[in-house]
């Protein structure tokens, strides 16, 4: 996972079987160029239009010297710029266009740029002509076809692909529809004899890293933040408060009882403690914990209360054994009598001495074997077949070791990739009993960042070995005699990236990649090696001298939002075909893969945008996200030769298609895709064609008994679509499920988990197939 999100849509005309009219919120009817004359100002500027720098700098005016009117839009760079000003325009999809404007320029001078010209950013390399040197105002056009797209940015340019110096002016842009899509009914056409290699299951895996409230707060079941004391409490960054005179805590390093320090709470008659607020408690629901504390025989009773009110009868409270010298455990059991977001732990006495407090935890008493209930009830039904772990930028940093044995005694540690603490409570046994709780395959990325292969390989026979081995030793130990046999593992991630701990060269990190293989399929050969790869130099690069030490290379790929639902929704699969033709044209071109199949594991790959409403990263999904996924889903199945893995990133909260308030669990619209793909989706994909403007798929179940299509349509009208099959008979009736909405921007919530929601229905079989508007449909026709 990138530090930050690829914002820019990747497009360079993929014509998929897609397209739509403008969303809700598009930024002008469809063939106008807002304000294209600048005479509409704000504050100073012009109104629509905004400013974007690629490179160098320049200065942006609405200036008096105008063309026509009062106001024209001016840049001007000194040292050399790449820049524009920019506006998005709605357009009809698969119609052809006119953009024009008159642009003035003084003394334009080229070093690495083309000049002052328009362009259309996400339709390259379509560009008027570049002026450069001095000129009165000069007309400039350029025409083209918007392919899929419902939305374009249009560029007033300035430099081009490299710097420019001078000045220029830009006034009177035109956007004209020279002639507009070819009408015509929807059709869609299925060869049901003519089918491709099988669709590989594991397209529909999952990621998880220890990041934001993706597994603590997420998955993980523990309530308390920081449990074990990493920051200071009564600090700026600490969830602790201390009841009490603030003086009479403090932090102590002798006889931690894990990590760095301990808190310290010395008593002199009055009562004191630590509290940890802000829970979220639900009447009737019991909670269970532990706490280890130590101190001096002359203390009253040491009182651990979990409250739900501030009356005094609005908490229950276990008293603690009598505490000795000696770290000793006591058992939490409380039962909440109202529900509060705001509920407190409390661990105080009151006397003369000395108390410290070692680790303390709190859980719903329903947890399953440490992980929350209902997001273990959300993750069965979405029923991924394989999961990615533990990260992520994460990995390049994580000590494996760090996180066996006994979970209280296992040390805090700054989160070496993203902000916050990592407890270490989360290890390689939990992710494994995770995964066997879920019936579904482990995916373990080991760390070839800032690691060495000696702890790889530990971290493989912890895994996988037997009682020959030391590691395998050490998991029976931890009470896992048998080997968990572990088949995929991942040699890193994203190590062509500057944002990665022990990043380096391609050519470096060739050797090191080797070093890694061998070694682990020395320890283990029955394995499968996932390499790192990112389309372009690095995975060519690894493709022709790491051949012979992978099986399958990983691909990453995120998206931004864009105005235009078509627009947005066909990012996604262009994104999975640009990844595919790459990996073609390699095949074709090395002689390092003559007579191998090494497939592509797109092991993170999703929509990234927005504000993070659901902590670091927890990033919101809406309808319109939803129809990028199973978009995204049937290019996979068209390239099913190259797929053999996809992880959607990431599972829960960050990112993710599951999000998690402080007591409930709830599917995203992404979710919901996934989760109906998943279970009904056949796995023989077979021969389709379709009207532009939607995009289909089709495949045979397993038995072949019946004929899956799944439809997206990205506008806002309900679609009929005339239907053809050959090479097979469609019985007379079937099923329908559907993910649909007016609002392209419904979404739901742990609080409102069913805004957006699958809708089964039974079908009448015909020659046509009706669908909703902003709606991805999977329709189930059995055969005769």
């Amino acid at each position: 996972m990138k530090v930050r999100a690829i914002g820019a849509a990747f497009f360079v005309g993929m014509l998929l079987c897609g397209s739509a009219a403008p969303a809700r919120g598009a930024a002008s009817a469809a063939g106008e160029l807002p304000n294209g004359s600048f005479e509409q100002t704000r504050e100073g500027r012009p109104k629509a239009w905004r400013t974007q720098r690629w490179g160098g700098d320049g200065q942006f005016e609405l200036s008096p010297v105008a063309r026509a009117g009062q106001y024209s839009a001016s840049i001007v760079s000194t040292d050399g710029g790449d820049v524009g000003w920019t506006v998005q325009a709605s357009v009809e999809p698969f119609a052809r266009y006119r953009l024009s404007g008159w642009i003035k320029t003084e003394d334009v001078r080229t070093t690495t740029g083309r000049g002052a010209l328009l362009n259309l950013h996400n339709l390259q390399p379509v560009a008027t002509r570049a002026l450069t040197g001095t000129n009165d105002w000069t007309r400039v056009e350029v025409e083209f076809e918007t392919a899929e797209l419902d939305v374009v940015q249009i560029n007033c340019l300035f430099g081009g692909w490299g710097l420019a110096t001078g000045r220029a002016w830009y006034d009177d842009l035109r956007l004209e529809l020279l002639s507009p899509a070819p009408s015509g009914p929807l059709t869609i056409a299925i060869d049901a004899a003519r089918t491709g290699p099988p669709i590989s299951p594991y397209v529909y895996g999952q990621f998880i890293e220890h990041l934001g409230r993706c597994i603590y707060g997420g998955i993980w079941a523990e309530m308390l933040e920081d449990r074990k004391f990493f920051a200071a409490v009564g600090a700026k960054d600490s969830p602790w408060q201390p009841i009490g005179s603030a003086d009479a805590v403090s932090m102590v390093r002798q006889d931690a009882f894990v990590g760095e320090h301990a808190p310290l709470i010395v008593l002199d008659g009055e009562r004191g403690g630590i509290m940890q607020a802000g829970l979220g408690l639900v009447e009737g629901k019991t909670y269970v914990g532990r706490v280890w504390l130590a101190g001096t025989d002359e203390l009253e009773p040491v009182q651990i209360s979990l409250a739900w009110g501030a009356a005094p009868d609005a908490r229950q409270t276990v008293t603690a054994e009598p505490v000795t010298n000696e770290y000793a455990r006591t058992a939490l059991k409380f039962t909440a009598r109202a529900s509060t977001d705001d509920g407190r732990l409390e661990i105080a006495a009151t006397g003369r001495g000395r108390l410290r407090v070692g680790t303390v935890s709190l859980m719903p008493a329903d947890n399953v074997q440490g992980m929350r209930a209902d997001t273990l009830t959300l993750l069965k039904e979405l029923d991924s077949p394989v999961y990615r772990w533990p990260g992520g930028n994460f990995v390049s940093g994580y000590d494996w070791r760090d996180g066996i044995g006994d979970r209280d005694r296992r040390p805090p540690r700054k989160n070496p990739a993203w902000s916050g603490v990592e407890h270490n409570d989360f290890g390689l046994d939990e992710f494994l009993t995770l995964c066997r709780e879920l019936k579904t395959e482990p995916y373990i990325a080991v760390n070839s960042g800032l690691g060495d292969v000696q702890s790889a390989v530990d971290e493989l026979l912890y895994a996988n070995g037997g009682p020959d081995t030391a590691p395998g030793r050490l998991r029976a130990a931890n009470g896992h005699a048998e080997p968990y046999r572990v088949k995929h593992w991942g040699i890193g991630n994203e190590m062509y990236g500057h944002w990665q701990l022990g990043h380096m060269p391609l050519d470096q990190y060739i050797e090191k990649h080797n070093r890694f293989a061998d070694a682990l399929r020395q320890a283990d050969p029955s394995i499968l090696l996932v390499a790192v790869g990112d389309a372009g130099p690095w995975s060519e690069g690894m493709m022709q001298r790491c051949a012979d030490h992978m099986d399958l290379i990983s691909e990453h790929f995120y998206r931004g939002s864009q105005p235009g639902l078509a627009s947005h929704v066909r990012q996604i699969p262009a994104a999975v075909r640009h990844k595919s033709e790459a990996h073609r044209r390699y095949r074709q071109a090395f002689d390092s893969l003559r007579g191998k199949d090494i497939r592509i594991a797109l092991d993170e790959w999703n929509y990234w945008y927005g504000p993070h409403e659901f902590g670091e990263l927890g990033t919101r999904y809406f309808l319109k996200d939803a129809l990028g996924i199973a978009a995204g889903l049937h290019q996979m199945a068209r390239d099913s030769d190259l797929y053999y893995m996809a992880n959607y990133a990431q599972t829960v909260n960050v990112i993710g298609c599951i999000k998690t308030n402080k007591t409930a669990a709830a599917f995203e619209t992404t979710g919901l895709v996934l989760k109906l793909y998943r279970a009904h989706f056949g796995a023989l994909p077979v021969g389709v064609e379709c009207s532009p403007r939607i995009d289909a798929m089709a495949a045979w179940t397993k038995d072949r008994q019946t004929l899956t299509v799944g439809v997206v349509n990205p506008t806002l009208a309900p679609a009929k679509i005339g239907l053809t099959v050959r090479g097979a008979k469609l019985a007379e009736a079937g099923v329908r499920w559907q993910i649909a909405g007016e609002d392209p921007l419904a979404f739901n919530d742990p609080t409102a988990p069913n805004r957006v929601r699958i809708e089964q229905a039974d079908v009448a079989i015909s020659d046509t197939l009706v669908v909703a508007p902003c709606s991805v449909t999977l329709f189930a026709l059995p055969t005769e």
